[in-house]
């Protein structure tokens, strides 16, 4: 699992990755995603009667997900795409606790039903706590596996005080610690459709909920998860402002950078041992370079993931790129040198407009780019137009990408 875990974490994150301790900052829901997954498809539902009510269906725009339904008494989510590839869907329902106890419908139709609002709940993967902090919901949060890589800095006060509890280390769910917890939902992602733990964990009538936010391929469609939160929270409206906040300040930004006059070519990446991991060019990273208005030299490749390549033909395209970002684990540039020293022969590392994500992280060391840049890419963006075009915001300092040392 260790030699190939930075190539796997490539493909799921689009940029190149820091190296493998790094990378179980980020990615540690990946590992036990094997052994936690979800649960299995159903048969023969029958479905749950709803009232029809006034709210209308809340509009997914960007992420090809999952879709809301507010047609009726209580939301309905239904998650289209909770893995890559997946050829199954879940609908989860999400019903006030007062009706669940006073007339409990029938499992009927659904892959769970929860009773909102959710008080007791457990997330897999340190990308779902920015959504609940930002929607005031972080006091719900009861329990994470390997709590040492939240960087959020009001969730670790949680954790020494003993609120929010360790259940789990070195990537592996304790189920016996959950299952005694007895959380009103859990949430979680999947890699596949092995469903062993989770369904134990369904068993037992626990809830288990697919957040597949990290298989969306834009920016803003990773961001739209955050009114999935909203749904488990009963914060649906505070959701819609926040992401409407979001998308608005990225369309501006990406608005900013068409005014500049130039369009700087990029070039991003590392070696991992002989090869070098790159975005391809329909990926999440490459759309960022692209909206910041530079030309990314492999945006013309496709694929969604990564693309893994020779350093000579890197060399070959990418040595006169005028800026070079996400260059994997390297902080400085002699670490770079004396990693390889084909690395001085490009132009970016001899004029130092080299950026990396890499030395930005939280009180324990978690990569912050990784933790809050798929709810924030507004302030992804924002960093790319700063440094790709300095005069369109001369006053703004990035917050992720920092000049290498």
């Amino acid at each position: 699992m260790k030699n190939d875990f930075c190539y796997f974490a490539i493909e799921l994150e689009d940029f190149p990755c820091p190296n493998t301790t790094q990378l179980k900052r980020f990615t540690l829901v990946i590992c036990f995603s094997y052994l936690l997954v979800s649960v299995s498809c159903k048969s023969d539902k029958k479905p749950l009667v709803r009232n029809t009510g006034e709210q209308q269906t809340t509009i997914v725009s960007h992420a090809l997900g999952f879709a809301i339904d507010n047609d009726g008494d209580f939301p309905i989510v239904t998650v289209t795409n909770p893995w890559p590839n997946a050829n199954q869907s879940f609908t989860y329902a999400f019903v006030p606790k007062k009706d669940l106890e006073a007339n409990p419908p029938p499992k009927g139709n659904y892959d769970a039903i929860i009773g909102t609002p959710v008080e007791n709940l457990v997330v897999t993967s340190t990308t779902h706590i920015p959504a609940l902090e930002a929607l005031g919901g972080l006091d719900r949060l009861t329990g994470f596996p390997d709590t040492q890589y939240i960087s959020s800095m009001p969730a670790r006060q949680l954790i020494s005080e003993g609120k929010i509890k360790e259940l789990g280390n070195n990537e592996i769910l304790n189920t016996e610690m959950v299952l005694e917890m007895q959380p009103d939902a859990i949430v979680g992602f999947a890699m596949d459709s092995n469903n062993a733990a989770y369904e134990l964990l369904q068993k037992s009538g626990i809830p288990v909920l697919f957040n597949g936010d990290w298989t969306e391929k834009t920016p803003l469609g990773k961001a739209e998860w955050i009114k999935f939160f909203g749904v488990l929270l009963n914060k649906q409206k505070r959701a819609e402002q926040l992401f409407n906040e979001i998308e608005a300040d990225y369309k501006k930004i990406k608005k900013l950078a068409v005014q500049a006059s130039k369009k700087p070519t990029v070039l991003s990446g590392a070696l991992y041992k002989d090869i070098w991991y790159l975005p391809a060019g329909e990926s999440w990273a490459a759309q960022f370079i692209t909206d910041a208005n530079a030309h990314y030299l492999w945006s013309d490749t496709k694929g969604t993931g990564s693309l893994s390549l020779s350093l000579e033909s890197v060399l070959e395209k990418g040595q006169a790129a005028q800026f070079w970002i996400s260059p994997s684990q390297f902080k400085g540039y002699e670490e770079m040198s004396t990693s390889n020293t084909h690395y001085k022969e490009f132009i970016a590392f001899k004029n130092q407009n080299i950026y990396t994500f890499s030395a930005t992280t939280g009180p324990t060391g978690g990569l912050l780019f990784y933790e809050l840049g798929p709810q924030r890419p507004d302030m992804i963006l924002k960093d790319l137009v700063r440094i790709f075009h300095p005069e369109l915001l001369p006053e703004y300092t990035p917050f992720f990408f920092k000049p290498l040392k």
